[in-house]
């Protein structure tokens, strides 16, 4: 069984060696911390998303799934739980960068738009500035407050 939970401060190693492993950046991760949430299976760290607030926005970053895990939804049931958590903050505006998942998160409501939409503090991010190449794919969503879910 794969749980999903919020992160614990003990668990930036295991995140940091996941979003490695698989290619993503990590600059600006210690601003995402306290939103992250975690797969867990047996203990280990499976999966992970996360959002760094900026006031009412967002970005969604450090979405990943451990290869093995992908296909079986849990991507979708991370995401959702990271916007949950934030939705609950007050964030109404969610944006992302992504290299290699164009084709996924329109599935999860997201709409293509132009990276300089984005607000000044999310264009200031280090995500922004360097961790995703310029060529990157750009989305945003926005967030129905009366529609959080639980995800467990």
């Amino acid at each position: 069984m794969i749980g999903i939970e919020a992160a614990r401060a003990t668990d930036r190693p295991a995140l940091e060696g996941l979003l490695l492993a698989n290619g993503l950046p990590i600059a600006g991760l210690e601003f995402a911390l306290g939103t992250a949430v975690v797969a867990r299976q047996d203990g280990r760290i499976v999966g992970c998303a996360a959002v760094e607030v900026y006031g009412s926005a967002g970005l969604l970053r450090s979405v990943c799934v451990e290869p093995r895990q992908r296909g079986l939804g849990l991507g979708r049931r991370l995401v959702e739980q990271a916007l949950d958590v934030v939705r609950k903050r007050g964030v109404g505006e969610i944006y992302l960068l992504t290299e290699t998942a164009a084709e996924w998160f329109p599935r999860l409501g997201f709409e293509p738009g132009r990276r300089e939409d984005a607000p000044e503090a999310i264009q200031a991010s280090p995500e922004f500035t360097g961790a995703c190449p310029v060529g990157a794919t750009f989305f945003r969503k926005h967030l129905n407050p009366a529609a959080a879910t639980a995800v467990g």
